[in-house]
């Protein structure tokens, strides 16, 4: 790789929440050049996070949200490279449930991390979880959304700690104002962009989800 760039990591597991499980994917991104790399979510398993970072130096691992499926091995991870894990502190309760006594620094909005000299930006986006965050990396033309927004419209709203009207504002108010031609890179599926999924806010008001 010369240059920063982004790839991909393909991970696979269980979701659990309010006593229900689900099999899922998820997108484990990688932020960095040759010599240094920022991991965004840390998803059932290290082995393939740490055979795509090879030895390159990580910056930290950072968490889009506190659902399990996404920091399953953020521990591990972060005792293999010696790496802080960064998390919005709101999802403090979901982190303690599945990694009870374990550290993290806090994320704050608006809070920008720099990693192969491209800047990424945070931004809080409340409403799958009350911590969510997306990471907004304006000269990769790339939004790291987690699982506030999706091709197709927002993150799911209908387990605990979630709410519909919030992850709406934070759509709407944080993330739709943004380049239409910035590539949204979701937590799980497929890319889209926010001038795709922006004539659609409308809709998903009208259903509800």
């Amino acid at each position: 790789m010369t240059g920063a760039g982004i790839e991909l990591v393909e991970t696979s597991g269980v979701f659990a929440l309010d006593g229900g499980t689900w099999e899922v994917s998820n997108n484990i991104w990688l932020i960095g050049d040759d010599r240094e790399v920022l991991i965004v979510d840390a998803s059932h398993e290290a082995g393939p996070i740490v055979e795509a970072v090879g030895d390159r130096d990580v910056i930290a691992i950072v968490c889009t949200h506190a659902h399990n499926d996404h920091i399953t091995v953020a521990p591990e991870l972060a005792a293999h490279y010696g790496a802080p894990i960064r998390l919005h502190p709101a999802d403090r309760p979901l982190w303690d449930s599945s990694h009870p006594g374990e550290k993290y620094a806090p994320l704050t909005d608006g809070e920008r991390i720099v990693v192969a000299g491209v800047e990424v930006r945070v931004i809080h986006t409340a409403g799958h979880s009350p911590g969510s965050v997306c990471l907004h990396a304006p000269q990769l033309d790339s939004l790291f959304s987690g699982d506030t927004l999706f091709s197709g419209g927002p993150g799911a709203t209908g387990r605990s700690l979630s709410d519909f009207p919030t992850i709406i504002d934070s759509i709407r108010s944080r993330l739709l104002p943004l380049p239409p031609d910035t590539v949204v890179r979701p937590g799980h599926g497929a890319c889209t962009t926010i001038g795709a999924e922006a004539p659609h806010l409308g809709e998903w008001i009208a259903r509800g989800y």
